[in-house]
């Protein structure tokens, strides 16, 4: 059958392929890489398998699949070791070796923490921030936070480690988040999209969690109704207005009381988003100071992986074209 996805570990040279009729493929390479070696099957899924991993510390290999499953095997014996209905079929895989928590974004929007012991899982507990499908994961294990992208153009950093429930979000894209990867030693965060778009967003800062938006009947700075509040409508004889939400403070404003634009970086706007008029002359030119660098490939891009030991940025896209950046991580 076609081919859907792949995962390869160096040290061992076992290159895992998933294929479209559910089937993974164990392979091993002979160490001049000219020959793959035929090791097992395993009988995963029932369609296309979309993500695999595989644990090298545990002797596990962890994927996901159109049919809305989860599942992992032993890889010594190819023995199922169990599996878990996710609400949508999954793109995004990533496995915590230290506490066996696995995370498993899906295209709902959901991402759904798992903690894996040898034959069964239990769920322990389900983040939803994106209103379009979670398209990629990212973990950082020594920080102990998750990145999430999604075809909602945005990227999501959930605190796992500090264990307060904080979310940040980053918005740099024109278009759906396709791949991610992270620099440990520099905390760079490198996100891929369909835009064509390379962003390099800058992880060691303190970034601000965004407000969550208010609600309210009418505008929070000059009281005029929005349009639903026929009351008051009547009461005042004013026209209904439109409603908007200030991205700084939150607050259900109209379009006259937000007339401004300005990006916020330390929150995650590196673009320019509606904010109240207050809010726009509290920011100082400090905080509108970019917190990512920006990197046009002019392709549509699939995939992206970052080699720390080489300083390589490798890239995929619709062109058919490999691309490698080095130092400073524009592809050319």
């Amino acid at each position: 059958a076609p081919c859907s996805c792949m995962s390869f570990n160096p040290e061992t040279r076992r290159l895992s392929i998933g294929l479209d009729n559910g089937t993974i493929s164990e392979f091993i390479l002979s160490e001049d890489y000219n020959k793959m070696t035929l090791v097992k099957n395993y009988q995963a899924h029932q369609s296309r398998v979309m993500m695999i991993l595989f644990v090298l510390e545990m002797e596990w290999v962890l994927s996901t699949g159109q049919d809305k499953q989860f599942t992992w095997h032993c890889s010594e014996s190819g023995q199922r070791l169990g599996g878990y209905r996710t609400s949508a079929s999954a793109c995004g895989l990533q496995f915590d070796v230290e506490t066996r928590h696995v995370f498993v974004g899906d295209h709902s929007g959901q991402v759904t923490i798992l903690k894996l012991e040898q034959e069964s899982c239990s769920l322990v507990t389900t983040f939803r921030g994106h209103t379009g499908g979670v398209t990629a994961l990212c973990w950082d294990p020594i920080q102990r936070v998750l990145f999430s992208g999604s075809s909602d153009h945005s990227i999501i950093m959930w605190d796992i480690g500090g264990r307060k429930g904080t979310a940040i979000e980053l918005q740099g894209h024109n278009d759906k988040v396709q791949s991610l990867s992270y620099a440990h030693h520099t905390r760079q965060l490198i996100s891929c999209g369909a835009d064509g778009g390379i962003v390099v967003w800058n992880m060691d800062v303190e970034r601000q969690e965004t407000p969550e938006w208010l609600d309210s009947d009418s505008c929070q700075k000059c009281d005029q109704p929005f349009f639903w509040n026929f009351k008051q409508m009547w009461d005042s004889k004013k026209i209904g207005l439109r409603q908007h939400h200030c991205r700084k403070c939150g607050k259900a404003v109209c379009g006259k009381c937000s007339s401004k634009r300005s990006s916020i970086p330390l929150m995650g706007f590196e673009f320019e988003v509606r904010v109240c008029d207050s809010c726009h002359e509290s920011i100082t030119d400090e905080e509108r100071a970019p917190t990512a660098t920006f990197h046009d490939s002019k392709h549509n891009i699939v995939h992206v992986h970052f080699d720390a030991t080489r300083g390589w940025l490798l890239t995929s896209g619709t062109d058919k074209v490999i691309k490698v950046g080095v130092r400073g991580f524009p592809s050319s």
